[in-house]
């Protein structure tokens, strides 16, 4: 079998911890420029920029925060690096729906391997972001140090990239009517409410709202009781919480997680610049498999609302 690498790029929202864990040992970077000058590398850690100073960045109505995909010929430089060195690539991309990434990766996928006919270079679209495609890469390097050839892997990465959900609260509402998903007249109303969207990933990626949960309590426990409907075998599972500058909030959910489905381990990990820019600060989810993700979210919007039903 020769060797190869899983290269996903920096929207897995993956933590130093967690790439140790798993063996992760590279990334595909990106790049965010902030309105007051600053034009940054997008990395999976705050070596270049504070947490607090990214959160405050995107909270501050006077900043403009953007970001950008590594270009194709970054893409074509990381590629050639592993071909050069007799080592075969499997890339995962954050959802094609959502981002360029993924068909920069084919184009320069495609330049390599016509120079380096003998190096396998396969590109997965993981239809995921954030945390969804961050899950996905953990268990992909799971399978790879257990020997499994690269095919297995890309197998295992197609039928089961529709299994990962999501579910937790945001509590931001003036970031979102920014980038102008709800008015900020619903935003200052549903903050002064206390309502806290919640939302699942659908087949392309994006997060949609399913439920509208009042107060941070409430939320977190249906967060919970949804994770516990869904999640198929938990036990056996990995589970990913994701936070965007809200810390405490990961840490209780953990907490609750981990008396109600006993999964195999939790981990934590911040949204970084590259997701983070997307997704605002206030966000708190947890990743996990089950059943794959239906047409419109149509039967996780049915059990959603049992379990709001149920959390009243």
């Amino acid at each position: 079998m020769n060797p190869y690498i899983i290269l996903t790029d920096v929207t897995c929202d993956l933590s130093p911890e967690i790439r140790e864990y798993f063996g992760m040992t590279d990334y595909v970077h990106g790049y965010v420029s902030i309105s007051d000058g600053r034009d940054l590398k997008t990395v999976l850690d705050w070596s270049l920029i504070s947490r607090e100073d990214f959160y405050g960045c995107l909270g501050n109505r006077q900043m403009k925060v953007s970001t950008a995909p590594a270009s194709p010929e970054e893409y074509y430089e990381y590629f050639k690096k592993y071909a050069e060195a007799g080592i075969d690539v499997l890339s995962v991309s954050i959802s094609s729906k959502i981002s360029s990434t993924y068909n920069v990766a084919v184009s320069a996928a495609e330049r390599v391997s016509a120079e380096y006919p003998e190096r396998r270079i396969h590109c997965v679209d993981s239809l995921r972001m954030s945390g969804s495609m961050g899950l996905l890469v953990m268990y992909a390097l799971e399978l790879q140090k257990k020997g499994a050839t690269m095919e297995e892997v890309i197998d295992w990465l197609e039928s089961n990239k529709l299994r990962v959900h999501q579910m937790g609260p945001i509590d931001d509402l003036i970031f979102v009517a920014r980038r102008g998903r709800i008015s900020m007249g619903k935003a200052i109303m549903g903050s002064f409410a206390g309502v806290k969207p919640m939302g699942d990933c659908n087949r392309d990626g994006y997060v949609t709202v399913i439920t509208k949960a009042k107060g941070m309590k409430k939320a977190l426990t249906a967060t919970v009781a949804y994770a516990k409907e869904l999640a198929t075998n938990v036990e056996d599972q990995y589970l990913l919480i994701v936070h965007s500058n809200r810390e405490a909030y990961a840490e209780t959910l953990r907490e609750k997680l981990e008396a109600e489905l006993h999964p195999k381990k939790i981990f934590i990990s911040d949204s970084y610049s590259a997701s983070g820019t997307n997704i605002g600060p206030g966000m708190v989810g947890v990743y996990f498999l089950g059943d794959e993700v239906t047409e419109e979210l149509a039967r996780e919007r049915e059990i959603m609302g049992r379990v709001m039903e149920s959390v009243r």
